[in-house]
């Protein structure tokens, strides 16, 4: 009797936490969502905070394809600072090798040449974190199955936790 009261316990815990990143998840998407297609914004700005999807592996072996960066917001840069700035509407993510007067020198780490100099204006921010290899995970969670997956679990842990089966009455 004990171990299923302490068996409801973590799975209520369980059911709740995972509800709430749910929540929190479909929250943020929503807001990327409007930012994007609505306020016409290119990138999502989560208080101050943006992420982008590494293309090219111009920033091999630190950034490879797939892998994920978020990106504080800010112009705010040193050298040896890995940036993403905008250059004929494509975003790039390289390292600040040199920074003179207005001028900014990149390179990706797998470049041989320095590119073509920017200013702070084409600068979207710093990356703070990398997420490695996000595009195995986000083609996991896409798939159908795994997501039917997912929802079944959901839906048994709920029933697990808020089912209560009918009293047998006595002298029926």
């Amino acid at each position: 009797m004990k171990i299923n009261k302490v068996l409801k316990v973590i799975l209520t815990v369980l059911f709740n936490v995972i509800t709430i990143f749910i929540f929190i998840f479909l929250i943020i998407a929503i807001y990327g969502f409007i930012q994007v297609n609505i306020q016409k914004k290119e990138y999502v700005d989560i208080f101050g905070y943006t992420f982008f999807e590494i293309q090219t592996g111009s920033m091999e072996s630190t950034l490879n394809i797939g892998d994920a960066v978020i990106v504080k917001l800010t112009k705010n840069i040193s050298e040896n600072d890995i940036i993403v700035y905008k250059s004929d509407n494509n975003y790039i993510t390289h390292r600040v090798i040199k920074i003179e007067d207005e001028k900014i020198i990149t390179r990706g780490d797998n470049n041989t040449s320095n590119d073509e100099p920017i200013t702070r204006n084409q600068v979207c921010g710093k990356v703070c974190k990398i997420i490695p290899n996000l595009n195995s995970i986000k083609r996991t969670f896409s798939s159908p199955i795994v997501l039917i997956a997912i929802f079944i679990t959901i839906t048994l842990i709920g029933i697990a936790i808020f089912y209560k089966p009918k009293e047998k009455m006595e002298g029926k």
